[in-house]
This record gives C-alpha cells, sequence and structure tokens, in this order.
C-alpha cells in the first residue's frame, strides 16, 4: 500500500526532454501533508493515516466545523482543506504532526491521479455519448435526437442503463499511470506525462501507480 497526497492541480505546460521531444505535462502541486492522527489495527480494526492537505487561510479556518477544529487542536496541528485517509501496512514509523513532502515520490516511475472532473451540466446524447445524430437535412427533423427509447413497444418500457441525455461530468475519475517528468521538491511540485481530472486549481489526489508497482524500483 502506499500513501495517498491531496494537492491542487496548477494546469499544464511543455517541457523538452534530453533528447529535444516536447513532452506536455500537468503541473500538480503538493504541498506538505501532515498526519493528524494514526489509526492501529487493535484499536480502530485496520492500519491507516488520517492525514491533511492543502493549507487553510487564516481567514476561512472559522469557517471549519466545531467538531474538526477540536480535533485539530486535540492534535496540535494547523487546519488543512482537506483530510482524508491513507491506508498502509505498518504505522510505526509515523507519527501525529509528522509533515510528508512531494519527495516520497523521487524513487517512483509512476502515479495515480485522481480529481473531480469538470462539471458540464445537462447535456444531450451527442455530447454525453457520442452519438452520430441524424441527418443534416432541412427537412429530417431528426438532427440530435436520440431515437427510440423503447416506449410504446415491446416490452412497452425503457431498459435500465439506457443512454439518454442528463447531468455530464462532476464525477470522480482516476488518470492510472501518469509518468513522472519532474519533481521538485524545493517548489513542492509535480510534474506528470499527459492530462489530470478537474479544473485548474481543483482538489486532486496522487499516489505511486497500484497496477506498475513492480516498476517502481
Amino acid at each position: 500500500m502506499s500513501l495517498k497526497f491531496a494537492g491542487r492541480k496548477k494546469g499544464m505546460t511543455k517541457i523538452f526532454d534530453e533528447s529535444g521531444q516536447a513532452v506536455v505535462c500537468t503541473v500538480l502541486e503538493l504541498e506538505p501533508n501532515v498526519i493528524t492522527q494514526v489509526k492501529t489495527k487493535e484499536k480502530e480494526g485496520y492500519n491507516a493515516l488520517q492525514m491533511g492537505g492543502i493549507t487553510l487561510p487564516a481567514s476561512r479556518k472559522k469557517n471549519l466545523s466545531k467538531p474538526l477544529q477540536g480535533h485539530f487542536a486535540s492534535k496540535k496541528v494547523e487546519p488543512t482543506k482537506v483530510v482524508f485517509e491513507s491506508r498502509v501496512e505498518d504505522v510505526s514509523s509515523y507519527e501525529v504532526g509528522q509533515s510528508l513532502n512531494v519527495d516520497y515520490f523521487q524513487d517512483a516511475k509512476f502515479v495515480d491521479v485522481s480529481g473531480t472532473s469538470k462539471g458540464k451540466g445537462y447535456q444531450g446524447v451527442m455530447k454525453r455519448h457520442g452519438f452520430k445524430g441524424g441527418p443534416a437535412a432541412h427537412g429530417s427533423g431528426f438532427h440530435r435526437h436520440a431515437g427510440s427509447t423503447g416506449m410504446r413497444s415491446t416490452p412497452g418500457r425503457t431498459f435500465k442503463n439506457l443512454k439518454m441525455p442528463g447531468h455530464m461530468g462532476d464525477d470522480k475519475v482516476t488518470a492510472e499511470c501518469l509518468h513522472i517528468v519532474r519533481v521538485d521538491t524545493e517548489k513542492h511540485l509535480l510534474l506528470v506525462k499527459g492530462a489530470v481530472p478537474g479544473p485548474r486549481n481543483g482538489i486532486i489526489f496522487v499516489r505511486k501507480s497500484v497496477k506498475k508497482a513492480h516498476k517502481q524500483a
């Protein structure tokens, strides 16, 4: 099991590798994540680290719920915007208040990045599912419709999971096996090849790749 880090997607850029080839990559800002609680199998039933990520402005600290304010105060750590859990096999080498930096990914080659995709509101079947659409002629009367959905015909009902218009985006999406291009420990930046789900400054979670864990060494 690898640790999960919270950060922000800062945007996309282009750099050149050693051979002079342009590499399109996404810049991820991973500020130091602080351990706010250590959960053990003896007490909670499983081993995990509760971590806080993304610095919270002083003006926003008062907006935290009282239970969260009390939790941070009891652990003597600064409040953060995001609180999450990361499962680990052994928690003996971690303690409350410990900071974990982006240099955790120095020895990794691939990462998995999870984020919330951009919300696109209510969309039709052509944009949402890639339908071809009908004829573009003036008299067709069928341009961007979905066609028959099964009503008033055998079996006389609409089947579940039928592709129809509806809400598009704003879903949790994970981009797997993204190649690490550069790790900047001074600026807390991680550059990965390709695109990452979510808008600019959107919250993302990064962990070492699960499917290519055997290639991390």
